[in-house]
């Protein structure tokens, strides 16, 4: 600019290079470039990596822009190369900038209408217990209504019964379903065209749903699902960014996910201005109705609950939770591990995993968590009165209760009149000292007819030390110092 204004000031080239301190023959370049209408450009000198710029296009062209500058110029010395690193680098970076311009792709804004699209994809859940989860992520394009359910696998039973408890909280079915390229539901690829998992055309046509796959590699042509996995693993799973706790059980991950649903589709959202939530109230209507039973034939064999909770597998029984008594479960081995699958008006949820038993070790198959906590020990068995006479005796108090029991386990004779005595002291002299000396009579082993009013007198003199149980070292049994004198004549 210095060079054009000494032009402009003395309209002479030499004068203007002598202003500016250049040589007369810059000047005229940059007056004739400005004539011209381009704009001044220092002249770039020719460097040593112009002579090998056709090869690195050709590189850069070939590996679709994503060779490194460091490869290029190790390649380039190879071939002779005695420019610097530096320089390789900025020729690797302009070639790459022309191969972008003229390979970049171009997005059209997506205007989804509604009751159409429905996108799902997979993410990586938290770790419980060192066990390695998923995280089911779906999401309606119009309402942009998402839904996250928390699996222990991505195996197609479990996908099944994900887009089924998916539609259900829709409350409804859109025509189609786009997703990834898994084996589960496209089996391989022939000439560029998806061959379907015949499951999953079955499914659909459960549903009445048609699914579709996104060309392989390609996540821009789903970022609904790509963008509901990537905050479901920011808000869900435990980083150092969220600083969430880990979850103990799989329980806790399951409200977590049910929580971060409420809270994300009752957010306005910012493309739509809207809440998620009431835009699907309003697409509801134009989705297809919901098959009243979920699609069951992906989830293996059908058991029914029998009165113990357990279903029968391969001659073996395994327990499912005992809510399920007289109902109809799903099961099916995947490797060693039995997968149990129920059916509720919620769709269709995981109730059970056993790995395989043997009929040497059945213990494998029973959870004891499938079954609810007992209130008795068969073993020791508490008292319960069955009989208004029962009860005024237990009604004395846990003394009575300890009672009974001793009394039972030592076969003592005519419990019940003894209890009926019990009954009758108690009213003569109160519970308290009644069922103190039944106690007493508990630790003493002491059930004869008349033991029980013996201590109880005994305790009212005054002495409420517990009488001595007959043994070796002290016995009962009156002893013979009386007869220590007999024979002997000098004490007559």
């Amino acid at each position: 600019m210095e060079i054009l204004e000494a032009y402009d000031l003395t309209g002479s080239f030499r004068a203007a290079a002598q202003l500016a301190g250049c040589d007369h023959h810059t000047v005229r370049r940059y007056v004739e470039q400005r004539a011209a209408g381009r704009s001044p450009e220092r002249a770039q000198s020719a460097q040593l990596v112009d002579g090998f710029a056709e090869k690195i296009e050709d590189w850069v062209e070939r590996s679709r822009g994503a060779i490194g500058a460091d490869v290029v110029h190790d390649k380039l010395l190879a071939m002779g190369y005695a420019g610097s690193e530096r320089t390789t680098r900025r020729a690797v970076a302009a070639a790459k900038r022309a191969w972008k311009v003229g390979n970049r792709r171009v997005f059209r804004p997506w205007i989804p209408e509604p009751g159409l699209w429905l996108q799902f994809d997979w993410g990586e859940g938290p770790r419980i217990k060192g066990r390695r989860t998923h995280l089911w992520c779906a999401w309606l394009a119009w309402s942009r209504f998402r839904v996250v359910i928390p699996t222990w696998d991505k195996q197609l039973p479990t996908m099944v019964a994900c887009l089924d408890t998916t539609l259900r909280r829709l409350g409804g079915v859109p025509t189609y379903a786009l997703t990834d390229n898994e084996k589960t539901v496209t089996v391989e690829h022939v000439a560029g065209v998806a061959v379907r998992h015949p499951h999953i055309v079955a499914v659909g046509r459960h549903y009445g749903l048609t699914v579709k796959t996104c060309v392989p590699e390609d996540p821009q042509s789903k970022g609904g699902s790509e963008a509901t996995v990537r905050l479901a693993k920011r808000d869900i799973v435990p980083t150092d960014v969220n600083l969430r706790p880990g979850f103990r059980t799989f329980a806790d991950l399951e409200a977590a996910c049910r929580t971060f649903c409420e809270e994300v589709n009752q957010k306005v959202h910012r493309e739509t201005g809207r809440v998620p939530a009431e835009m699907l109230a309003e697409e509801r209507s134009r989705l297809h109705r919901l098959p009243e039973e979920a699609y069951s034939s992906a989830f293996g064999l059908s058991r029914r609950v029998v009165w113990d909770s357990t279903i029968s597998m391969d001659g073996i029984r395994y327990s499912v939770p005992h809510q399920l008594i007289d109902t109809r479960v799903w099961a099916r081995w995947s490797g060693d591990t039995l997968i149990v699958t129920a059916i509720d008006e919620h769709g269709p949820r995981e109730v059970a995993r056993h790995q395989r038993a043997s009929k040497h070790n059945r213990a494998a198959a029973i959870n004891p968590a499938h079954y609810p906590d007992r209130d008795t020990d068969p073993l020791h068995r508490e008292p319960k009165a069955r009989s208004a006479e029962e009860a005024a005796f237990l009604a004395i108090g846990a003394g009575a209760a300890d009672w009974l029991k001793e009394a039972a386990a030592s076969g003592a004779s005519r419990v019940r009149s003894k209890m009926a005595e019990a009954v009758v002291l108690a009213k003569l002299y109160g519970t308290e000292p009644v069922d103190r000396a039944l106690f007493s009579a508990a630790v003493a082993g002491r059930f004869a007819d008349s033991d029980l009013a013996a201590i109880l007198q005994h305790q009212r003199n005054g002495s409420l030390t517990p009488p001595i149980r007959a043994s070796e070292n002290h016995s009962l049994q009156p002893g013979t110092s009386a007869w220590t004198g007999f024979g002997d004549r000098s004490l007559s």
